[in-house]
């Protein structure tokens, strides 16, 4: 899929809010009328070179933004607000909102019992995970980092959300799946797509293992969930086996 280092290829625009606060703010508090963020989150996807379908939000968006307490200046509480989620390239990538039928997970109830020092905003159809760093994942708080199904390692990208974003809408994205015109690397063995946003491709033998590969895998669709148990599980596993046995 490429080097993971997106940190040159889009500049953020916006300054990056904290992923929480230290009290809670009230929903007037969030929700920003003088410099919100989503006019230029629909100005991106209207100028995209990939599909983008920006989900209307759900009935519940407003407790999905007091849970989360970042306001709608940032492009994170304005997607969360603003949206039921943001399917992009047919819903190749999953960004998450407030919820919606193509998209039923919402970025606060998804990200419980799982994020610990880090918040999970997006997700793919290979079942990789990207995830904001709140001090977890390594000491630069604020960051995107990718949980790599080819490597089940949490990959630094070096861009924070808004650049991610931005990146996100641009045919780089392609490019950081290995999806270049010409250059399918496997993906035209894969007839599932597109998928429902809350499934994603399961591989055996894994992407991970020397044997596995997006050509040679046998391959299911499985729901979201499964899937980021079953890479807790195997990190796990991976950890606890002796060194010469990995």
């Amino acid at each position: 899929m490429g080097k993971r280092q997106l940190r040159h290829a889009l500049t953020g625009r916006r300054k990056r809010s904290s992923i929480r606060s230290d009290y809670m703010r009230t929903l007037n508090e969030l929700l920003d009328s003088e410099d919100p963020a989503f006019p230029l989150i629909k100005q991106w996807a209207s100028e995209a070179d990939l599909p983008v379908e920006l989900l209307p939000p759900s009935a519940g968006r407003e407790d999905v933004l007091l849970s989360l307490q970042i306001t709608t200046r940032s492009p994170l509480g304005a997607i969360a607000y603003e949206t039921g989620g943001i399917l992009v390239d047919g819903g190749w990538l999953r960004i998450l909102g407030s919820g919606h039928d193509k998209l039923e997970r919402n970025i606060a109830t998804w990200n419980e019992g799982k994020a610990d020092g880090f918040l999970l905003v997006a997700d793919d159809v290979l079942g990789g995970f990207f995830a904001l760093n709140g001090g977890a994942l390594g000491p630069d708080q604020g960051q995107l980092y990718y949980l790599a199904p080819e490597t089940l390692e949490w990959e630094a990208l070096e861009i924070g959300y808004t650049a991610f974003v931005e990146w996100a809408f641009t045919s780089q994205l392609r490019q950081f799946y290995g999806r270049q015109s010409g250059d399918a690397h496997g993906f035209e063995e894969l007839p599932e797509l597109p998928l429902p946003g809350d499934l994603c491709l399961n591989f055996y033998p894994f992407l991970w293992t020397q044997e596995g590969s997006l050509k040679t895998s046998s391959r299911r669709a499985i729901p979201v969930q499964e899937q980021w148990a079953l890479n807790l599980d195997l990190q796990q596993k991976l950890l606890d086996a002796p060194a010469d046995a990995r």
